[in-house]
């Protein structure tokens, strides 16, 4: 009998799922549990003109999958910046079909109050995705920097979990030094310095150097 677990990050855009829950992931895959990643939309076409962009997207993220121990990757290619005008059961096939095909224990998905529409809906579809009878076990929600810390109002992540990640934020910070395309300078949110601070704050919030912040959304027990 083995304790390893069978992990799935969703984000809609290629790189949310390393700064989000990267430094976790690596460490799911350092004490040998099977990471896989979905990408839910082609991350491009509302931002470039250029198509080819897709695909060299989709090359970090294989790199950036690579760097944090990542079993397989897979990608949705629905439309970017666009799923809010997307059938919500399209949304929910493609999460569905990686739940079925992948059996995972533990799901990480979007936060519901991010700013970004595309996150908000991969977040209602991940909560259908793995509904009971699912078989997953866990689910938990992320934050997205530039995304979860701009949305203002009452509505605003409310972390319950902290993962300590100390020796794992640098896979993070070299996971995403991948993303080329994604990468700006600080004070950008998307820097490697604004990274490493907002690890340091949330370390300081669970008492360790460095961590990342969760909402437990759904817990499945068999036991107390």
């Amino acid at each position: 009998m083995t304790d390893e677990r069978t992990v799935l990050a969703v984000g809609a855009h290629p790189d949310d799922e390393v700064l989000g829950p990267g430094a976790t992931l690596a460490k799911h895959a350092a004490v040998g549990d099977d990471v896989h990643l979905l990408v839910v939309t082609e991350g491009a076409t509302q931002q470039y003109d250029d198509r080819s962009i897709v695909e060299r997207k989709r090359k970090e993220t294989r790199a950036c999958a690579d760097r944090l121990g990542a079993r397989s990757v897979r990608f949705g290619d629905l439309p970017d910046m666009m799923l809010d005008d997307v059938p919500h059961v399209e949304v929910n096939q493609v999460i569905e079909d990686a739940v079925d095909d992948l059996s995972p224990d533990v799901v990480y998905t979007h936060a519901a109050t991010d700013v970004n529409l595309d996150h908000t809906a991969v977040h209602e579809s991940t909560l259908v995705a793995t509904r009971p009878g699912s078989g997953v076990e866990r689910v938990l929600a992320y934050e997205v920097p530039s995304s979860t810390d701009w949305a203002p109002g009452a509505g605003y992540f409310d972390p319950t979990t902290y993962v300590d990640v100390t020796d794992r934020i640098d896979t993070k910070i070299e996971a995403f030094a991948a993303y080329e395309t994604e990468t700006r300078e600080f004070p950008h949110p998307r820097s490697e310095r604004a990274i490493r601070a907002w690890a340091t704050a949330r370390g300081g919030a669970a008492g360790s150097e460095a961590a990342e912040a969760f909402e437990l959304l759904v817990e499945r027990r068999l036991t107390p």
